[in-house]
């Protein structure tokens, strides 16, 4: 498997649902009842014991599930020095649910050191076998620079930077240094978490076309500036949804106003895209990705517990392989099951349905 990279035929995005005793160490660490070194061991053993539930699924990728983190994003950008965070009192509206996720903003320029995110890599590095390759997720770039944009961060971000060129530049060159250290703990499969396409294309957003384009060529920019240069032998995919909380999502809108910049200039191998309902459009957009780049059909969704009818899922398939050969088509469910600790809604056994559903398609549509 060493020369074996994602995507693969039948995969998925990458967080899973917390087991409920590693969400009670949380926050008994919180409550200051437990220490940081007796949550790693109730994290260790919740990961040995996912990454075995992937293996006997059998799937050929490995994640941890994320199971370290509290949101699929912003523990990333904490590990970076000049960021700060604390717990929000407002929370960021969802549909039908605000999603309660820490202020995260600039006090200093960004700079890293060794980022927390390489040891978690080295800990499931370690439990790959002969069958399966460990994958790392981490937000795209842009998130990072779309975060530190936001209404509320902006006027702070102008005191620390002047320009967006600059704040690129800085958020491109740690990326750099946290992805060359990834590779040389062993990583091969790097996933970009991105939504701030998502965020373009919403419906009812306020800015211009002129506008949109204007942010899709900065985001096309801060993300391939960060993943210049890589070895050959680094697979770089991408994911792109529109927000994935406690089964609520955040925007609708098709791929149709960003496809050229999006699947026509970023420099990925893949794209895992969210397809699972009409708020993503048709497959149109795909005509625009170019070169021999893969697309991972995210037809499944972690949003609801209900199965979907196999036959209607190979049929999209088919549909989408009018745009993209049916050879660099694949399939997985539309976001990770839990990209907050909070989780979406439905069981552990749930879940591992969805998963069969998609192994079961896969292997009946491609062999």
């Amino acid at each position: 498997m060493a020369k074996q990279h994602a995507p693969f035929r039948y995969d998925y995005v990458g967080s899973f649902l917390r087991p409920e005793k590693l969400k009670e160490a949380r926050k008994a660490l919180e409550e200051g009842k437990i220490t940081a070194e007796e949550l790693k061991a109730v994290e260790d053993e919740a990961i040995r014991d996912l990454v075995k539930k992937q293996k006997e699924a059998g799937y050929h990728v490995i994640t941890d599930g994320e199971f370290r983190r509290s949101t699929w994003h912003l523990d990333f950008m904490w590990g970076f020095e000049g960021v700060a965070h604390k717990k929000t009192e407002q929370g960021i509206a969802f549909q039908g649910e605000d999603a309660m996720l820490d202020d995260t903003w600039l006090t200093g320029k960004i700079r890293v050191g060794t980022h927390p995110f390489v040891e978690h890599f080295r800990f499931v590095k370690a439990l790959e076998d002969e069958h399966t390759v460990a994958k790392q997720t981490i937000p795209a770039p842009a998130q990072f620079f779309a975060q530190m944009l936001i209404p509320g961060n902006l006027e702070q971000t102008r005191k620390v930077y002047k320009t967006d060129e600059e704040l690129m530049e800085d958020i491109a060159e740690g990326y750099r240094k946290v992805i060359r250290d990834l590779y040389d703990a062993g990583c091969r499969n790097l996933q970009l978490d991105d939504c701030t396409w998502g965020l373009l294309v919403a419906e009812g957003f306020a800015g211009s076309r002129e506008e949109i384009q204007e942010s899709a060529e900065k985001f096309v920019k801060v993300n391939n500036l960060a993943i210049q240069n890589q070895p050959e032998d680094l697979v770089i995919t991408t994911h792109v949804c529109r927000g994935n909380y406690h089964s609520a999502y955040f925007s609708s809108g098709a791929y149709d106003p960003i496809a050229k910049p999006l699947f026509g200039e970023e420099q990925v191998d893949a794209f895992y895209l969210e397809y699972d309902d009409e708020r993503s459009g048709s497959f149109a957009p795909l005509a625009e990705v170019t070169g021999e780049k893969k697309v991972v059909l995210g037809l499944i969704t972690t949003k609801s517990p209900v199965l979907e009818e196999k036959e209607e899922v190979k049929k999209r398939i088919y549909e989408a392989a009018k745009y993209i050969p049916l050879d660099r088509l694949y399939l997985s469910p539309q976001c990770g099951f839990a990209s907050c600790e909070i989780g979406n809604k439905l069981t552990e056994e749930e879940q591992w349905a969805k998963l069969a559903l998609v192994k079961e398609i896969a292997e009946e549509v491609w062999g």
